[in-house]
């Protein structure tokens, strides 16, 4: 691929991994709660689940995804069910720790939450689907190594920004923990946060 086409694509998805979203959003109140090394290890998580919307993308899957109403329907009921899951333990965290409930999770569950979070989202794969093909050069051949290629790049660009997030708002956090009070805010805010998202999640349409 020529390389202004990656350059152009690289400062795109740069924006988009930017801009306030479920996934910046959720890397963030882990970290905040759970420190800077939960929150990059849920952000290897998220750019693991950018693979499982990569393939769909790849093997025509995100289109059936656009198309039936079922698929979509359960993917983003069980993408919020989860998002539900975690408001709950949030909200009933106390204060002897600024994670509760989740402070004595290892890194490979954080990670798997980031999987869990981002391979729930049907709307990745209608995203993907809409933004590769547009950086896609049919003159050059190889549509599909170009999406691979594409999206190997965003997997970087996620993989970096959503980590400086992560180390940021995990700074944030330890300096919280000296408070209790303000440990407690914290887990309110972050089970609302994950409500918002579960009820944004629901509402979204194909």
């Amino acid at each position: 691929m020529p390389i202004e086409t990656i350059i152009a694509f690289t400062v795109a998805s740069v924006v988009l991994a930017f801009a306030p979203g479920p996934d910046n959003i959720f890397v963030l109140t882990q970290s905040a709660m759970n420190g800077p090394r939960a929150g990059v290890a849920v952000t290897f998580g998220l750019a693991t689940g950018l693979i499982v919307h990569t393939a769909a993308v790849v093997l025509g899957l995100a289109a059936l995804i656009q198309v039936s109403p079922v698929a979509f329907t359960v993917l983003k009921v069980v993408g919020a069910g989860y998002l539900l899951y975690l408001a709950w333990g949030a909200l009933r965290a106390g204060t002897e720790d600024l994670g509760g409930e989740d402070a004595g999770l290892g890194l490979t569950a954080y990670y798997r939450r980031g999987i869990i979070m981002n391979a729930t989202n049907p709307k990745v794969s209608i995203f993907f689907l809409a933004f590769l093909p547009q950086f896609v050069d049919p003159t050059l051949g190889g549509a599909t190594s170009q999406m691979l290629t594409l999206a190997f790049v965003f997997f970087v660009v996620t993989l970096v920004v959503f980590s400086t997030v992560a180390m940021a708002a995990g700074w944030l956090g330890a300096a919280l923990k000296r408070s209790p009070k303000a440990q407690l805010v914290i887990n309110r805010i972050a089970g609302l946060v994950f409500i918002g998202l579960a009820a944004r999640l629901l509402v979204t349409e194909r």
